[in-house]
């Protein structure tokens, strides 16, 4: 398999198989893929796609790399462990990110590829899984307008919006801030949803004239309708544990600039009591039980 025409991705999770398949469908071009578990990389090989028995070989076979992994605990992981990317990253190549991570650890390993002679980008994704598996995530780019151009047409195989923030970090710094800001606005909408049921107005009724007002939202419409309304809140989504992990990012970047963000914070202890009720690997807006019962 030729590097110069193959793309690698590495995190075959709940986003990372979807936004794998298409870009395997859609670009034309071979991709070598790997994860830890055998089931989506069986699904991956079924659909054509090459499996890899290592992370080493995926950047040993391919040209641009994406990886889409839950932390920047994983992230680093990476980089630095024996037969990891810092190991075999070689000039020429570009190492994109999709998943959320660390602003300051993002910086850091953009430069450590550099010095390699390699290109580095933050592309981290937003929307839900549904968006990753029809191709239309919301895509935040921290990159030069160069190396922008070049990634671009491949992130738009997967993506309908696809802005470029700024520079390296830039593009967590946006998508962080994404996340801060929704999690603060379901939280809003679950004490909404709380009011009215005690007050005697079906919330389902709320939510769905809400969405007709000022008070409209892709999370009311998403998040809200499809979830909070019908209580159906899976493992196997974007759990309470991941979105209390992404907040814990936004938190940071407000402590590094002393702004206080008692918004913010408020979420976070929200999602902190969704956890300690054990909901810690269910999907996000399962917050809506813990506001429901103070």
């Amino acid at each position: 398999m030729s590097a110069s025409n193959s793309i690698g991705f590495i995190g075959l999770g709940v986003m990372g198989e979807p936004i794998c398949r298409n870009l395997l469908k859609k670009s034309g071009r071979p991709v070598v893929a790997f994860d830890l578990a055998k089931e989506p990389l069986a699904r991956m090989q079924n659909d054509g796609a090459r499996v890899a028995p290592s992370i080493a070989a995926v950047i040993q076979q391919a040209d641009v790399v994406f990886y889409c992994l839950p932390s920047g605990k994983h992230v680093r992981s990476l980089f630095e462990d024996h037969g990891g990317v810092l190991e075999h990253v070689r000039a020429g190549q570009t190492i994109v990110d999709l998943g959320t991570s660390p602003v300051g650890l993002t910086r850091e390993l953009a430069t450590r590829v550099e010095a390699k002679g390699a290109s580095f980008a933050d592309a981290p994704i937003a929307r839900t899984r549904e968006a990753a598996i029809n191709g239309t995530l919301s895509v935040m780019v921290g990159a030069t307008p160069e190396l922008f151009a070049k990634i671009e047409p491949l992130i738009r195989h997967f993506a309908t919006e696809v802005t470029n923030c700024g520079g390296t970090g830039a593009g967590q710094v946006t998508k962080i801030l994404n996340n801060m800001v929704l999690f603060q606005t379901v939280n809003a909408l679950c004490e909404a949803a709380g009011i009215a049921r005690r007050s005697g107005v079906d919330p389902k009724l709320l939510f769905e004239t809400l969405s007709k007002g000022s008070a409209d939202s892709f999370a009311l419409r998403n998040h809200g309708l499809k979830a909070v309304i019908p209580g159906e809140f899976p493992e196997r989504a974007f759990s309470t544990e991941y979105a209390l992990k992404d907040l814990s990012y936004a938190l940071d970047l407000a402590k590094d600039i002393d702004l206080d963000v008692p918004g913010a914070e408020l979420a976070g202890e929200v999602l902190q009591k969704a956890i300690d009720a054990g909901f810690g690997g269910a999907y996000w807006p399962v917050i809506a039980k813990v506001v429901d019962r103070s």
